[in-house]
Formats: structure tokens, sequence, C-alpha cells
């Protein structure tokens, strides 16, 4: 059975995180994902990463997390010729998407109702930092300025470390899968009524609904203004990450027969009935006096123990691990989270990547082939088009491939 985007061809302007994430969603579903690259430079991650001398190979580790599967073409967008090859590729086309500043696309004469009068059915997706319209459209914007923009950060931490901002791109990866979901969604409609869509993704509108559920609804409808609680839990205690006499396990009482059982299992049942514990948002209102007490009990005992000892009970529990000590466990290599490309990197060198965080039951999400080297399939792509080994020389020549 082939994969649900298989025969969907995606032409890929993007660069960095937010717009290339998107387009790895759709290859691990089985489209066919170009990705038209600056000529010489590329996609600016692939000078990015912790591995030197991968980014000076333009294989940064940065790009090569959000690329695999897709083929890669140099093209000068700027040059009459390859913007000419860009609007014939654009009329096989079932998917455009870019991430640059709101009117680039536009002065190159790229924009969406350009590619629409030459395919009609185009789904084309602007993915930027606040969106095509209103008045910070024009501002540069990467994930921590988002991160800052949008009140992330000042959630994140306590009262005296916030503002952080989280340990990863958070905001990228949200505008990401917004756009990956717009994209399929509009694809659905499309093998319906033919009809094509201009999607619009701003990272700080994709960021503030994934805060709605809590903190922006919160405020909103009942006027409660968000502050940082650290490894606290918002809406529930004892729900947090608790020192043990050695390491921390995060534990989760959204219920209340799940604070009974750990009355049970840290031995003080009397808890059950105190009058400062009995019910949810009293211990909300003596969330420090539970966590002191919890502690004390907690503090005779190592992270394993009360982990294996709270899950026995039904308490909802886990460990706070570091990045190696998940990638290690069992359980991401039974779902089979990553995959492992040998010498995709030369001399011997392995390519690990992650894959998409769901599983389909016919045809599982994979990716097929590492990440493509500046160009590589260039010479593919254009003879496809009807170049010649003499057209290709000129355009390379020329500096338009």
């Amino acid at each position: 059975m082939n994969p649900p985007l298989h025969g969907i061809r995606v032409l890929d302007l993007t660069n960095i995180v937010a717009g290339p994430l998107a387009t790895y969603q759709m290859v691990m579903m089985g489209a066919e994902v170009i990705k038209i690259e600056t000529p010489k430079s590329g996609d600016l991650s692939r000078k990015m990463g912790a591995d030197k001398a991968l980014a000076q190979q333009n294989m940064g580790v940065s790009f090569c997390a959000n690329n695999a599967g897709k083929k890669s073409l140099s093209l000068n967008l700027k040059a009459p010729e390859g913007k000419a090859i860009f609007l014939r590729m654009v009329k096989e086309a079932d998917v455009v998407i870019e991430n640059f500043r709101p009117g680039v696309m536009k002065r190159l004469g790229l924009d969406y109702e350009k590619l629409k009068a030459l395919n009609a059915g185009l789904i084309y997706c602007s993915v930027s930092g606040f969106g095509q319209e209103g008045p910070l459209s024009q501002r540069p914007a990467y994930d921590q300025i988002v991160q800052g923009f949008s009140g992330l950060m000042s959630l994140t931490g306590n009262e005296k470390t916030a503002p952080t901002r989280a340990g990863y791109i958070a905001c990228d990866a949200m505008g990401a899968m917004s756009a990956a979901f717009a994209i399929c969604a509009a694809l659905v409609r499309k093998q319906k009524t033919g009809e094509g869509e201009c999607i619009d993704v701003s990272l700080l509108d994709a960021t503030l609904s994934t805060m709605a559920v809590w903190v922006v609804s919160n405020y909103l409808n009942a006027g409660a203004i968000p502050k940082p609680m650290g490894n606290e839990n918002h809406t529930a205690a004892p729900s947090g990450t608790f020192q043990c006499q050695e390491g921390q396990i995060n534990i989760v009482n959204n219920e209340e027969h799940q604070f009974m059982a750990l009355c049970d299992v840290l031995g003080h049942p009397q808890w059950k009935t105190d009058a400062r514990f009995n019910e949810r948002h009293q211990r909300i209102a003596h969330r420090e006096i539970l966590r002191e007490l919890i502690e004390k009990i907690l503090s005779t005992q190592n992270a394993t123990f009360w982990e294996k000892a709270f899950t026995q009970a039904g308490v909802p529990v886990g460990p706070v691990f570091s990045v190696p000590q998940v990638l290690a466990q069992d359980q991401i290599a039974h779902r089979g989270l990553l995959k492992t490309f040998p010498n995709a990197l030369g001399e011997g060198r392995d390519l690990t990547i992650a894959k998409t965080g769901y599983r389909l039951s016919n045809t599982p999400p994979d990716v097929m082939s590492p990440p493509p080297r500046l160009g590589e399939h260039g010479d593919e792509i254009l003879k496809n088009l009807g170049y010649d080994e003499e057209g290709l020389i000129r355009l390379k020549t020329e500096g338009v491939i």
C-alpha cells in the first residue's frame, strides 16, 4: 500500500527549521520533496550544528535532522532562466512552501497570484514569524524572538529564573507542525474539489494557539494572569518535580483516586481526610506544605525505588531524564523512532535521525534516503525538464544552478 502522500510533489524553498521540519513530515508520509536551494551556499542550516567539520562540508547536523529523504536542486531564482525553470516546475507541483520575509516572493515575481495562474490547484504555504499581514509582518523573527514575544519565556522557569527560553526551538516546531497540518488539510480538499489554497502560517499565532489550553484561556475567560511556576503544575497538586534521596521524579495527581493512592504509598493515609489536602483546591492552596511533607519521605529512597512504587499503585510518575538517557531507553527502540543510515556522512560515519511522533498501521511513516548534498539531484531534475548535458554545463557556467 502506498503511503498517504504518495504522488504529491512539494517544491520546498525554506531554510533552517520551521519550513524544513514541515516538509520533513511530508517526506515521511510519502511526498516527493524537492528542496530548492541557493547555489553554492544552500540552506543556512547546512552550516549549523555541533560538528564543525560537517558544517564546513555543507552537511551540518542541524540540516541533517530535517532534510532526509528530500531531493536538492540548487537554483538561482534571481536569474531569469532560474526563475523560468522554477515556473516550469510549478506547473507539475502540488505544493510550494517558502519562509522568506513577507514580500520577497512578490518581488521575485513568484507570489501566489503569479503561480496560481500557472497551476490553479496549487497549495501555496508561507511560513513567517508574524504572518504576511499586520503591523509586525516585516519584522525578522527567529525562534527565541517569538518565544519572548508570545509570553512563553515569561512562563518558563520560576519566579526567580523567569523569563527563560525553552530548551529547544519550540516556536519553530509549532509553526512547522501547523504548516504541515494546514497543507495536508488543503490537499484533502483539493482531491475533492480541485481547488488550491494560499496558507499563511505565523510562528506567533501557532505558539499562542498551543498555549490556549491553560494559560491563554485562564486569562481570557477567568482573569487569571499566568505566572511562572517552575516545575509545579498549574491545575493540580501534588503535581510536579520532586527530589528523592538520589535523583528526581515527576508526579501527577489530576484525579482524586491518584492522590489517595499516593497517600498510601507514602504511608500517610491520614492526609486523605486532612482539611488542608482532602479537596483539589485545598491541595493547590497548600501545595508548598504538601511538597515539604512528600519530599521528606521521598528523601529516604532513590528515584528508581519511588518510580516503581508509585507505578505499581497506579500513580502517574516518571523519571527526569537527560537527552542521552531517554534516547537509550528500550521504549524508543521499540517504537522505531530513530533510523540510521550507514556511512551517510562519509569516512565510515553513520547518520541517525528521528522520525515522526505517530505510527500508521498500513504504511508506517519512514524516510528512505539520507539528507542530500547541495544540488545532488539537479541533473536528474533538469534532465526530466528536457535539458541535455550541454544545457546543464551552460546553466552551471552562468551560475543558474
